[in-house]
């Protein structure tokens, strides 16, 4: 009887499947995917991703009172996702530290441990796991625990994070390896990043965008470098998004008025393409947008492009004069109020469903690149 259902569920068409995956609860609809690579297929085609159960989506920003973290909702359907993490153990002594596709990084660090060392935890808010890294040794010339999580689910199960030693500089001559995969790096860089596909894209400065590829069997990441599209040297105020696994990346050109979004092309030498050119002049109703010296020496602009979401077709900005948060519809360019009172450091969340890996294999060591 069971391998007739089997052969039954075969032999749908994808517009079949489609209408009965439209149907089931968005918790359940996201573990399908988990363990059916043609159903996670069906939900990144464009053609019926409309359809199907839409993703609970938000913007994550650390707190300094008794909660770790806070949540700005963007869906109706995150009652059992706890945007404080105060399922965490200790919760009261933990920061925030980054998110990445559903998962949170944190750092416990107070007078019960050693004042070099730093703990890790990983969490999934949606679904209240966690996993307490071990400790590493920080040094006393660093100031805090920063690093960066990579996880994409669907990529690898696995998470990493990574940190370089010393503060702020890009030095790739000590590695330190922690992953509840064979390896992972550290870095130390607070910049606009992203991990797709094997690869954390970190903006490190100027007009370069730092690459590291996931190599696999204990090796250490293939690194190199990306310059950002031409005659745009700074992301200061822009985000990287992704768009059917591609990198891309929205920055404010010409005085502010218009926000230009790229895609790169990885199978192509790296070349960026232009997606969008979008108006900002009408929609903040302000003349000047963009303010300092001549050749980006000094510029600051009125917003911060928090998040880009294509399959939302949406970007996320701070009016960093009023402090607000709106959202900017790409296809009809109105600006849609969010959040008064908001702040300019938000990172972008997807809710997940995946299990965490165990950390049995957890690898913690140092490798020269």
């Amino acid at each position: 009887m069971d391998s007739i259902k089997v052969i039954a569920a075969v032999s749908l068409t994808d517009d079949l499947l489609v209408e009965i995956l439209s149907r089931v609860p968005f918790k359940s609809f996201c573990r399908f995917k988990c363990v059916c690579k043609a159903w996670l297929a069906l939900a990144s085609d464009p053609h019926y991703q409309w359809k199907l159960p839409k993703i609970p989506t938000g913007l994550f920003h650390g707190r300094k009172d008794s909660s770790v973290a806070q949540l700005v909702s963007l869906s109706p359907n995150d009652e059992e996702i706890n945007g404080a993490l105060t399922f965490l153990p200790r919760h009261e002594h933990l920061e925030f530290v980054d998110c990445c596709n559903g998962l949170a990084l944190c750092n416990y660090k107070s007078s019960y441990i050693c004042p070099e060392a730093c703990r890790f935890i990983v969490c999934n808010p949606a679904t209240q796991e966690w996993r307490s890294l071990p400790d590493i040794h920080i040094g006393r010339v660093d100031f805090a625990c920063d690093a960066f999580l990579a996880f994409d689910p669907s990529w690898s199960a696995q998470f990493h994070v990574f940190k370089f030693d010393g503060v702020r500089e890009l030095d790739m001559s000590k590695l330190q390896v922690f992953s509840s995969a064979p390896w992972s790096p550290f870095i130390d860089i607070c910049s606009p990043h992203r991990f797709i596909g094997g690869v954390l894209y970190v903006h490190t400065g100027g007009d370069d965008i730092l690459g590291l590829e996931v190599m696999g069997s204990g090796k250490p990441p293939r690194h190199f470098t990306v310059k950002l599209p031409h005659g745009h040297s700074d992301l200061v105020s822009g985000c990287f998004g992704q768009s059917s696994g591609f990198l891309q990346c929205a920055l404010p050109e010409e005085s502010g008025h218009t926000v230009a979004v790229f895609n790169l092309d990885t199978c192509d030498s790296y070349k960026w393409s232009l997606k969008y050119r979008l108006s900002m002049g009408n929609p903040f109703g302000k003349g000047e947008l963009l303010h300092g010296g001549a050749e980006g020496w000094f510029r600051w602009c009125d917003y911060q492009i928090a998040a880009l979401d294509s399959e939302r077709k949406a970007l996320f900005l701070v009016d960093k004069v009023q402090m607000k948060l709106f959202s900017y519809n790409i296809t009809t360019g109105k600006l849609s109020k969010i959040k008064d009172g908001c702040r300019t450091d938000y990172l972008y969340y997807v809710a997940c469903y995946s299990k965490l890996p165990v950390l049995s294999s957890l690898d913690h060591r140092q490798e020269t690149c």
